[in-house]
């Protein structure tokens, strides 16, 4: 607003220009302030979503009570959709009763009334030994639920089953707790999801009980076929660290996968979910066949670039030097700098390798949690029992609005020995795109 005379007034409308005058649709005036500034147009009616039934043209577009699409994004005015043309807001097709709420842009996205709101946070009050498989879509912070039938966005469905999606894990498998040893804490909310191909606990914990990670381990009793779809884009063998000795592998030893069945938002173009990998086979059989698995299995019709891997594992890691790939496993710790959570020195000692990590910058995800111990015996001679990675953050595109299955999964390898963990959280939805894979963890956008 320009300079003007301090007292005077004039008509005016902040509305569309050809909704002025269509329905109630009406301008208004405006005082000169003493500063030589307009102030607010007073008096006016601007268009506003279609209220159906009361026989009133609300959005000023010369219909009275239209049930339409305009915006295409499969929700009608009078179906909920509160922006369904450009007068309103400025990009009507992201804003729906199928759309997730947007932190911080001043747009109620959902169409609930509410601007900025976010869905509650759900994962406190679950319990441990927690056998629903929904509850752990609640541990990672995935809170809205859908069916097949409707159009709002959430889970549809989850299973808690073997790798190869058959059968039952054993009920030590996995859990939901609210810390993993006295100093890891959840990402977001009160609690996480913990999967294991040992026992789902630290030190301490109780339902399910915590039994040492390392030499024989925990044997489940359990064992089934690989993720099927994952072998065979691996042309029927487990994809590996470069330079490290193949997995000889024929069966998931003690295995245990979340899968979740989820309607994408209609403003969402990506998602991120956040993991901490451990393993008692560090750092013994680094670079070895041992190389005990954890993958997230995305299922989308994204088609895009960057595209998503066409294994469809998301836990995966890019050298940026070599841009050769590494599947998440204790053989990162072959100086990908993605194993942090450790104490430095030799490596792969039990399998006669050569190899050595400096990359560790700390122990303190360990603390209490069993891997901490001291591992007699070792490769050096401050070894612990295991190491870790650390929180990672992996990312994942998707299309609007379309169903997704995740599965998340983990797994021995090679033998039933020397367990594998992994705490997972902090799932959340973007409305930008990503590079797909995992990196050391950061802000999800």
């Amino acid at each position: 607003m320009g300079p003007c005379d301090a007292g005077t007034t004039r008509t005016c409308y902040t509305g569309a220009p050809n909704t002025s005058g269509v329905g109630p649709c009406t301008g208004g005036s405006q005082t000169c302030g003493a500063t030589g500034i307009w102030e607010d147009c007073v008096g006016e009616v601007v268009p506003a979503p279609e209220t159906c039934g009361d026989n009133i043209d609300n959005n000023c577009n010369g219909m009275t009570d239209e049930d339409v699409d305009a915006d295409g994004d499969g929700y009608t005015s009078c179906g909920g959709d509160c922006c369904d043309d450009p007068s309103i807001c400025s990009d009507p097709a992201a804003v729906n009763p199928g759309a997730f709420e947007v932190p911080g842009n001043g747009v109620d996205d959902n169409c609930d009334g509410m601007i900025d709101n976010a869905v509650p946070l759900c994962d406190t009050g679950l319990a441990s030994n927690d056998s629903m498989a929904g509850d752990y879509a609640k541990a990672i912070d995935l809170c809205q639920t859908a069916t097949m039938a409707d159009k709002q966005w959430g889970v549809i469905s989850a299973t808690l089953t073997l790798a190869d999606g058959t059968g039952v894990p054993n009920p030590s498998s996995y859990s939901i707790r609210p810390k993993f040893g006295s100093q890891t804490m959840p990402q977001l909310g009160g609690s996480m999801a913990v999967i294991s191909s040992g026992t789902a606990a630290a030190k301490g914990d109780s339902n399910p009980s915590w039994t040492a990670p390392s030499g024989a381990g925990f044997n489940a009793n359990k064992s089934s076929g690989f993720p099927a779809d994952f072998l065979m884009a691996n042309g029927g063998m487990l994809p590996n660290a470069p330079n490290c000795a193949a997995p000889v592998a024929t069966t998931a030893n003690d295995p245990v996968m979340l899968t979740l069945t989820i309607r994408v938002p209609t403003n969402a173009h990506s998602f991120s979910i956040k993991s901490n990998f451990y393993s008692a086979e560090f750092p013994e059989y680094v670079c070895s066949a041992f190389n005990d698995f954890f993958v997230m299995l995305l299922d989308s019709t994204f088609a895009g670039s960057p595209g998503n891997p066409a294994d469809k594992n998301l836990a995966f890691y890019t050298d940026p030097n070599t841009m050769m790939n590494y599947p998440v496993g204790v053989n990162l710790a072959n100086n990908t700098g993605l194993f942090t959570q450790c104490v430095n020195g030799a490596t792969g000692c039990a399998v006669g390798g050569n190899g050595s990590i400096n990359t560790c910058t700390t122990t303190s995800n360990l603390t209490g949690t069993g891997f901490d111990d001291a591992a007699s015996g070792s490769c050096n001679s401050n070894s612990l029992v295991g190491g870790a990675t650390g929180w990672l953050t992996t990312t994942g595109n998707v299309v609007p609005g379309e169903i997704i299955k995740l599965r998340i999964a983990i797994w021995d390898t090679s033998d039933h020995q020397y367990d594998s963990l992994a705490l997972i959280d902090a799932f959340q939805w973007s409305v930008m795109g990503a590079d797909p894979g995992t990196v050391i963890e950061r802000t999800a956008p």
